[in-house]
């Protein structure tokens, strides 16, 4: 019996046992982090050029999403945007993300538009891919 005074001990949870795959989620880094070291790295390689992001992820209460959706805000729409390049990023983890049907039909009317789309699996993906991009652009003026 437990009387009223007493402290009551918390509950001891049982460790779990995590598998491979769920250690190894926990050391690659995030899409969210992925994107802010590829941003970091554009900003101070490239002073002059403007990048900015597109607020399309990410969970938020329901009537915040509600609002978003009604002022404009499109599922599948490319993560970042280079005004002066014309060019779209779409970042995804280094290992484990891939492109929903919504950012594949997305990417595909952009590049219909006459926009550049790349797709960034990591930060040093993303930035490599940029860096060809910027190449291949040098080579056709």
């Amino acid at each position: 019996m437990v009387h009223l005074h007493q402290k009551s001990r918390p509950l001891r949870r049982a460790k779990s046992l995590q598998s491979s795959t769920d250690s190894q989620k926990d050391t690659i880094p995030t899409e969210d982090h992925e994107q802010m070291m590829l941003v970091q790295w554009f900003r101070r390689t490239f002073h002059d050029v403007r990048i900015f992001s597109v607020p399309n992820g990410g969970h938020r209460h329901p009537a915040v999403a509600a609002k978003m959706k009604a002022t404009g805000v499109v599922k599948g729409v490319p993560d970042l945007f280079i005004p002066a390049w014309r060019l779209w990023i779409e970042m995804k983890r280094a290992k484990g993300g891939s492109l929903s049907p919504e950012q594949k039909d997305w990417i595909a009317y952009l590049e219909g538009c006459g926009y550049q789309c790349i797709v960034g699996k990591g930060a040093e993906d993303a930035r490599a891919k940029v860096l060809e991009f910027i190449a291949n652009k040098d080579n056709k003026n």
